[in-house]
């Protein structure tokens, strides 16, 4: 049987030495996905066409810049709700997927319905995209049964943040559940909350 282990993380940083530690411990590119808020530009298209087609909803535009071999297939899209992110692995190709074939709520659906159809709660989905949504990173390992111990905690060690306590936190400003029809957050408001939640582990 095999387990999606997920982890949310407010620094790319962190989501990037997950992955890369998740190689390490021999779980394959194409079983592992990251998609991370790119708001303030750190990932640029080569291709200004197809960044504007992915951004209508209509695909997805190759990352070039700082990508380090992270992982094979690194590319932007655009998620409603969300904005622009850079993703890779197999939920981004499934949010590319419903981008393509125009589903309503586009990528945003795809990555909650992925989530959930892997086995990941639906409360947990809406708070990992909302996570995102917030500037975060979210980290996805598809791994057997026996190895979903040790990939949860090379998540956890690599500063994942504590779910129940951020869906706490987010609950208390009046929050419900990830909306894809709400405005993206503008880098301002990624910044704040960055702050809030810098060197805390909710």
């Amino acid at each position: 049987m095999t387990k999606t282990v997920t982890g949310l993380f407010d620094t790319y940083s962190d989501a990037s030495s997950a992955v890369e530690q998740l190689k390490a411990a021999g779980i394959s590119d194409s079983d592992i996905s990251i998609v991370s808020n790119n708001s303030d530009g750190r990932y640029n298209d080569d291709d200004d066409d197809a960044a504007e087609g992915a951004g209508t909803g209509a695909g997805i535009g190759a990352a070039v810049g700082g990508v380090g071999g992270l992982l094979t297939g690194l590319g932007i899209m655009a998620i409603p709700g969300v904005g622009p992110v850079v993703a890779a692995g197999w939920l981004a190709a499934t949010a590319a997927g419903a981008v393509a074939g125009a589903v309503v709520g586009g990528a945003a659906g795809g990555i909650v319905g992925a989530l959930t159809d892997s086995g990941v709660d639906e409360r947990d989905a809406h708070v990992y995209a909302e996570g995102v949504r917030r500037g975060g990173t979210l980290v996805t390992a598809k791994v057997d049964d026996t190895r979903a111990p040790e990939a949860e905690a090379i998540l956890q060690r690599s500063n994942w943040v504590d779910l129940p306590a951020r869906r706490t936190a987010y609950e208390g400003q009046g929050w419900t559940s990830f909306d894809d029809k709400a405005d993206p957050y503008s880098q301002a408001e990624i910044d704040a909350e960055r702050a809030r939640y810098a060197g805390r582990a909710l």
